[in-house]
């Protein structure tokens, strides 16, 4: 039997709570589970105490059984310092692809060359007035 700990979602609808459970990976996630481990409640302010609360002893238990916490478990337990943090893949998504970055960088040599054709066209008339 593969047990994870990972969280069971309670509460209604918009107003979510989790309980950190360890069960039996082939279980629904809000199903049967073999023991209650913590809680977390998202709607709380982060810099709280009632936020995840957990049984650090029983959780440690249930690791050295072999039980494998999940990817947010896990980062509860890396901010408790139970489990050393994990390297984790760093995603790109939020950085454009190669054609967007192209056309920005277009766009930003287009705007450089705007800006310097005004700044000669301002001095221009300055060097004119000093002339005369």
């Amino acid at each position: 039997m593969a047990v994870s700990i990972r969280l069971a979602r309670g509460g209604s609808k918009k107003r979510p709570f989790y309980r950190i459970v360890a069960a039996d990976s082939r279980m629904a996630r809000d199903g049967r589970y073999i023991e209650r481990l913590g809680t977390y409640n998202p709607l709380l302010p982060k810099d709280s105490e009632e936020r995840v609360k957990m049984d650090v002893e029983k959780i440690q238990e249930w690791i050295s059984k072999g039980a494998k916490p999940t990817d947010r478990v896990s980062r509860f337990l890396e901010a408790a310092g139970v489990v050393e943090k994990k390297e984790r893949a760093n995603m790109k998504k939020a950085q454009p692809g190669k054609k967007a970055a192209e056309r920005a960088e277009e766009k930003a040599a287009k705007a450089a060359e705007a800006a310097e054709a005004a700044a000669a066209a301002a001095e221009a008339p300055a060097e004119d007035a000093a002339a005369e």
